[in-house]
């Protein structure tokens, strides 16, 4: 077999737990598979190098924090592959650059363009690990370093598994698979066996940081079986997979949370046609992308407020490009509330089970919880609340599924 290892900062956090994950992806290849590692940076790196970069450019050039936050990961990469050698089995540790990871220029989020992966094939050949710096890729235009955003190793990890058409893509970190709710806010939450690709890709961009939404998206897409389990154990981990019949009878397999959102609220625009798509645009013009937006219905005919949400990484660049257009617009205003969190429910089952919404609704209310924002798909009802409220709905929605139950 040839199985994709992926090993987060907690995995790599010392020089310790680098020699666990050495011994982990020896003990693999000596079971006779051919196996190939990515690391992310060492934990808390990442935080510490932009906090250095910022301490000399507030607002950091893109391109230039890309080029530093990549280093992270090749710190890793080379001191993991020293520590395979170290037990006898040849590593080579490689860039994103040298596996071939081609993206576009949109820096700090680039997208994958493709991955030709000839170094991998070449070490594995070879009965080499490879042991690859996740996180990063090179810019198909400029050749410049890129970025793919947090969590970028998972997608990594995902997109190379799919290159190789790896019989098993395996994400470890510091929990031991996904649960039906985040278990340091909730006792009683449950480990799921297996997760659809759309469950899990819904959980990931709601707010649960077991995997990157975006890899997710990328396993679905080409079908990579994932498995998600802990590097400090040997545990059985949750297997993502395509959806079958059985996951229809779960109503709701998890509750996820969010409290890294900002609200942006443009008060009393003109209502008249080709409002929002002005204010839209020209947020996607800036690489800033929307989660929830509601507009407010007109009382007078003439002005409505409207509002959405971005991730609090773009509350500068976004803040600064609502309050221009509030003033060409002759808008009132921009009003920001930094003091939210969304929440959500997801399963594949609400697209057959009525009176789901019914019962979110009156668990928040019964706990006197107000909701700002409503967002729904097939599989997932969110709602945005009070900040402080986050821990509490959480609990009292997994409650009121009865998630805590097989």
């Amino acid at each position: 077999m040839l199985i994709v290892q992926k090993y987060g900062g907690t995995s790599v956090g010392s020089i310790e737990r680098m020699r666990a994950v050495a011994e982990r992806a020896v003990a693999c290849k000596r079971e006779g598979n051919d196996v190939v590692v990515i690391v992310s940076a060492m934990s808390g790196e990442t935080d510490r190098l932009i906090a250095l970069a910022k301490s000399v450019q507030p607002v950091p050039t893109e391109r230039e924090l890309d080029m530093l936050l990549s280093t992270g990961e090749r710190v890793s990469a080379s001191l993991v592959a020293m520590a395979i050698e170290q037990l006898g089995q040849k590593a080579l540790s490689l860039t994103g650059r040298q596996v071939g990871i081609v993206t576009d220029t949109a820096y700090t989020k680039a997208k994958i363009q493709k991955v030709t992966g000839e170094r991998v094939r070449d070490a594995i050949r070879g009965d080499y690990i490879a042991v690859i710096a996740g996180f990063q890729g090179i810019a198909d235009e400029t050749s410049d370093v890129t970025t793919l955003g947090r969590g970028g190793s998972d997608l990594t990890a995902v997109a190379v598994a799919a290159a190789l058409r790896a019989d098993l893509c395996e994400i470890y970190t510091d929990v031991d698979g996904v649960y039906t709710a985040d278990p340091n806010i909730v006792n009683n939450a449950r480990k799921l066996e297996k997760i659809s690709y759309d469950e899990m890709l819904e959980l990931a961009s709601l707010g649960a940081k077991v995997l990157q939404a975006r890899s997710v998206e990328y396993a679905k897409k080409y079908d990579v079986p994932v498995v998600v389990r802990s590097s400090f154990n040997s545990l059985p981990g949750t297997l993502v997979v395509k959806e079958d019949l059985t996951m229809e009878n779960v109503v709701v397999s998890g509750v996820a949370h969010d409290k890294n959102q900002v609200k942006i609220t443009i008060q009393d625009v003109p209502d008249r046609p080709g409002i929002a798509a002005t204010i839209f645009t020209a947020l996607a013009d800036k690489g800033i992308v929307v989660d929830m937006i509601v507009q407010n219905v007109s009382t007078d005919g003439k002005f409505t407020d409207i509002s959405s949400t971005v991730t609090k990484a773009d509350q500068h660049l976004a803040v600064e490009t609502t309050k221009a257009l509030a003033d060409s617009l002759g808008a009132r205003g921009v009003v920001v509330n930094n003091d939210i969190a969304k929440v959500s429910i997801v399963g594949v089952g609400m697209r057959t089970h009525c009176g789901v919404a019914a019962r979110m609704f009156k668990t928040l209310s019964d706990n006197n919880i107000n909701i700002m924002m409503i967002s729904t798909s097939e599989i997932k009802l969110s709602c945005v609340i009070d900040g402080k409220y986050t821990e509490l709905a959480v609990r009292e929605l997994h409650k009121a599924f009865e998630l805590d139950k097989k």
